[in-house]
């Protein structure tokens, strides 16, 4: 295959500090700039990928985000931009791939980041909306639906979406793909005005009360979001940023040299002899010994100082010697009685008589026969 790249020209925008941008890169844009190029009329659906990355960096700037769910739908590009770029242009490089000719398309997007009158607002709320994914939210027409809901409960002047985030990017699960669940996503908007009594019923004790057991909270305004919006009042985030301190110090940048430490003294190239005798005798000598002397007492202890028999003997009653020596001595006697005893024969050995003659057959041994190994059955002619 045959990889060709064509770079078109670039693109400008002008987004806001601290106000949501998003960027669609449409995948219809490009799907003319891969041959063959479709004559007017002609539906291409090739699938179109997207790489973004800023110029002569592998990765995006920290602000901004990319999504793209398939290679079927169009790619997003996302984020609230910081007061620390605004008035440095910020030049994205968008490369478009073919995946089914392997072939790229290539062009630039310039953002010079403005700075946007009294910012930042100084009211902020972030909502978490579960029944949406980041790349519905991010849509015009429905992002325009959610801030017109805030604007009728909060009654701002100015009301600014700050930032938009997936629930994904905060340490959420990916849900399971049954009866269409979301991800969620957070969404931050910021206001000139302060928070409405509706948004301060989160911080009702009763709320948070059924907030710490899990259950949802009572809000007079929720049904005006419900019919689109399932807001999660337990995960609502209000924050005044008129009454926080500021614990911004100065930092005091110097020359950037060190002081003066004198000159360098590198160590010395010639080393010292060192005995290593010392080190040996405490490392092998002196635990040799002491194992040495143990190996000697316990050597004493188990050979010679032994009792023995006599010494046993002499420390031994009389009268248990005799019953011992008696005991030893019947033992003996009945093991040699034993050797010789009369016993019963067996049954199987007494005289039969013959079945034809009516003789009387007699026993297979004789009387001298070692009776002691005499087997309890025996064969009858």
């Amino acid at each position: 295959y045959t990889i060709l790249s064509k770079v078109h020209s670039d693109r400008n925008v002008y987004p806001s500090a601290g106000v949501l941008f998003v960027h669609v890169l449409e995948r219809e844009y490009f799907k003319g700039e891969f041959p063959p190029y479709p004559k007017p009329g002609e539906i291409s659906n090739d699938p179109i990928t997207f790489n973004t990355n800023l110029m002569g960096y592998p990765d995006r700037p920290g602000w901004l985000r990319y999504i793209q769910r398939t290679p079927y739908s169009d790619g997003v590009l996302y984020g609230s931009p910081t007061v620390e770029n605004v008035g440095k242009p910020t030049v994205i490089e968008i490369t478009a791939y073919n995946r089914r000719t392997f072939e790229t398309a290539r062009h630039n997007l310039i953002i010079n980041i403005m700075s946007a009158e009294d910012f930042p607002l100084p009211y902020q709320a972030e909502f978490f909306i579960r029944n949406m994914n980041v790349e519905e939210m991010l849509a015009s027409e429905v992002l325009g639906d959610f801030l017109g809901a805030v604007k009728n409960v909060w009654q701002p002047e100015r009301l600014n979406a700050i930032n938009i985030t997936s629930a994904l990017d905060r340490g959420g699960r990916v849900p399971l793909p049954i009866n269409d669940m979301k991800e969620g996503v957070y969404v931050m908007v910021g206001a000139d005005v302060p928070f409405s009594s509706c948004l301060r019923e989160v911080e009702n004790p009763q709320n948070q009360l059924r907030c710490s057991q899990e259950m949802e909270p009572v809000i007079t305004c929720d049904k005006k979001f419900r019919t689109q919006f399932h807001i999660d009042w337990c995960k609502i985030s209000l924050v005044d940023n008129t009454k926080q301190v500021s614990t911004f110090q100065e930092v005091i940048r110097g020359e950037g040299i060190l002081p003066d430490g004198g000159e360098y003294k590198p160590p010395s190239d010639t080393l010292k002899s060192r005995d290593y005798y010392s080190d040996f005798l405490i490392t092998l000598a002196v635990p040799s010994a002491i194992a040495l002397v143990l190996f000697l007492i316990l050597a004493y202890i188990m050979c010679c100082r032994r009792e023995g028999v006599e010494k046993r003997n002499m420390q031994t009653p009389d009268i248990q010697l005799v019953h011992h020596s008696a005991i030893q001595k019947s033992t003996k006697e009945l093991r040699d009685m034993s050797k010789n005893r009369e016993i019963a024969w067996p049954l199987s050995t007494l005289p039969v008589f013959h079945p034809v003659t009516g003789e009387i057959v007699p026993p297979l041994h004789a009387d001298s026969y070692d009776n002691t190994s005499m087997p309890l059955m025996q064969t009858q002619q």
